[in-house]
């Protein structure tokens, strides 16, 4: 029986992840919260604004009375590609992304071609950061960071309520905090 997750357990609608089976090293969260629904939106958003500009370019310059022919044919095949780009991928990356600060460590899955799931030790939490662009302060999103020596990288949880991720920041902060003072 696969285990259930700490939102779910509360009764919460979350569903366990798709990969609850595996098992996880002991005292390990199981990444079980997903980003904020209106993250869709927003990685929505941030696709079109790179695939509509591009394909409007190509088609300004397939309507030049000396275009190519061939320019045509590159216009049909991107727009559908650029299109489901768009539309698709942001509901993959809601459902793969995923984040856990359980009792010992921040975990978190992320990717979408290759999936990485990173487990960060509070002992191991150097700094972290909120962060808030624009499009993500449109949507009332922020991110937070959670960096270490480690050298594969600081773990950036997305896609986050602005007023979740400055919640999760206080909180590991008075974590790390408590750590450092029992002197560990």
């Amino acid at each position: 029986m696969p285990q259930q997750t700490r939102q779910a357990a509360r009764g919460g609608a979350e569903a366990t992840p798709p990969d609850a089976g595996v098992p996880l090293a002991l005292g390990m969260p199981r990444p079980a919260r997903r980003p904020d629904r209106r993250a869709v939106h927003w990685w929505l958003t941030q696709n079109l604004l790179v695939v509509v500009p591009v394909l409007a370019a190509l088609a300004a310059a397939a309507l030049t009375p000396d275009a190519p022919s061939w320019l045509w044919t590159v216009l049909a095949v991107l727009c559908p590609v650029g299109v489901g780009y768009a539309l698709l991928t942001p509901w993959y990356r809601y459902r793969v992304h995923r984040w856990e600060a359980g009792d010992d460590a921040v975990c978190a899955t992320s990717g979408w071609l290759t999936r990485e799931w990173r487990v960060v030790p509070f002992t191991r939490i150097q700094t972290l950061d909120s962060r808030r662009g624009p499009l993500m302060q449109l949507f009332g999103l922020s991110a937070v960071t959670v960096t270490t020596a480690s050298a594969a990288g600081p773990v950036t949880i997305v896609g986050l309520d602005k007023g979740l991720a400055d919640e999760l920041v206080r909180d590991l902060t008075e974590r790390v905090r408590a750590l450092r003072e029992d002197g560990t």
